[in-house]
């Protein structure tokens, strides 16, 4: 087993002795990471969302904080502030909790455009502006954001900009009757703090600097962009995907096939993450904004849009 194969795999284990009976959901983390990305969690409350931020985390041995968001948060409460400090007759930076590896955005879409647009800047260029000067977040940096699908009263969706942000949008799901019993006997499940770090952060930066390296064929780039041109052209679609998403779904296939134990993407790698990849970056004809049934609507269009693309040979 190559080295990097053996990395992730320990992480990948590591990770799913929190969140029991989901590896897929395991894996698409763990791709979010490798590809350097960021991850938006919609689900119902209490199906582990935290508990794999968390995870993830404590496995590499990273920074990591929780923001509630909520109506009356400023973005000063999630970048930091710059206090007068009288002794010095300066102000001095303050960094926010934004200022670690691993971010975890709970309920992002119960506060304000103002403060969730304070995440722009850090979500895509890995820094924060302010007060005329720019701060550096440390690296690794991935914001893994959640956000309850079936609540609507006193939240603020998501605009496209926001969601263009995010590398996937994942659902974690109810586990099966078994794993539901064995997490209810606390058998094989252990809590994130109980985990240990098998990795650490040079050893996840290196494994990012190998997968932006992965080699595609000009016949699988070929593939991306029939996908990405299918949603453009689609009259199902209002607004179809940006040239932003289909480098998400290159990163995230370079991502994936690195998961695999591989130097070289295969079209099996775009077509099961264009779903993932695609489907909330796109806006369904006739549907108002980004509300939950458009963004399930853009799934099934997303999905049908892969069966009709032939998979090069």
């Amino acid at each position: 087993m190559a080295p990097s194969l053996s990395l992730i795999r320990r992480l990948e284990g590591e990770v799913a002795r929190a969140l029991v009976g989901k590896p897929e959901v395991v894996r698409l983390a763990v791709v979010g990471l490798l590809a350097r990305g960021h991850l938006l969690i919609e689900d119902v409350p209490g199906v582990g969302k935290t508990t794999l931020a968390a995870a993830l985390a404590r496995s590499i041995g990273a920074g990591f904080q929780r923001i509630q968001f909520t109506s009356d948060m400023l973005p000063s409460d999630v970048l930091g502030v710059s206090i007068y400090q009288p002794d010095r007759g300066e102000f001095v930076f303050k960094p926010g909790p934004l200022f670690t590896n691993i971010v975890l955005a709970d309920e992002i879409n119960r506060t304000t455009p103002k403060t969730q647009s304070c995440l722009l800047e850090a979500m895509n260029e890995a820094q924060v502006s302010l007060d005329h000067a720019t701060y550096p977040l440390p690296r690794p940096f991935m914001v893994l954001a959640t956000q309850n699908p079936r609540e609507y009263e006193g939240t603020y969706p998501l605009p496209e900009s926001q969601l263009d942000r995010f590398l996937l949008r994942i659902r974690i799901g109810y586990p099966a009757g078994a794993d539901e019993k064995a997490i209810l006997r606390g058998a094989a499940v252990s809590a994130p703090d109980a985990l240990e770090r098998v990795l650490t952060v040079a050893e996840v930066l290196a494994l990012q600097a190998e997968a932006e390296r992965v080699r595609v064929e000009e016949s699988v780039l070929d593939y991306v962009m029939a996908l990405v041109a299918a949603t453009r052209a689609s009259p199902l679609l209002a607004l179809g995907v940006s040239p932003r998403g289909s480098l998400a779904l290159l990163r995230a296939a370079r991502g994936r096939a690195l998961a695999e134990g591989r130097d070289y993407l295969v079209p099996d790698d775009v077509k099961s993450l264009a779903v993932p990849a695609l489907a909330h970056r796109v806006v369904v004809r006739g549907a108002l904004g980004t509300a939950v049934g458009a963004t399930m609507d853009g799934e099934s269009v997303v999905r049908a849009i892969v069966q009709d693309v032939p998979v090069p040979r």
